[in-house]
């Protein structure tokens, strides 16, 4: 994170700062609990059926990046894009 003006870093900050707009208020934690059940984030999204575990999969992966969004510091967030390049 050595440039903080970088244009990646500025458009992980907008990023981070729009989900955390969404997912804020009252409104915000009543979607991210029901997302939380909907998309097993707290249990296995395991099933025997390869078609329906890969959705769940889908599912809780899709909940996961955005619960990071809201809970990660800032140099977390660089951290975790960096190690995915």
């Amino acid at each position: 994170m050595s440039d903080l003006l970088s244009p990646l870093w500025r458009f992980l900050m907008r990023r981070r700062w729009a989900y955390r707009a969404v997912f804020s208020g009252v409104h915000g934690d009543l979607v991210l609990r029901d997302l939380a059940k909907f998309c097993r984030v707290h249990e296995t999204a395991f099933n025997a059926d390869p078609r329906l575990h890969a959705m769940l999969e889908g599912r809780r992966e899709v909940a996961l990046r955005i619960f990071k969004h809201l809970k990660l510091t800032e140099d977390e967030l660089w951290r975790l894009h960096s190690s995915e390049e």
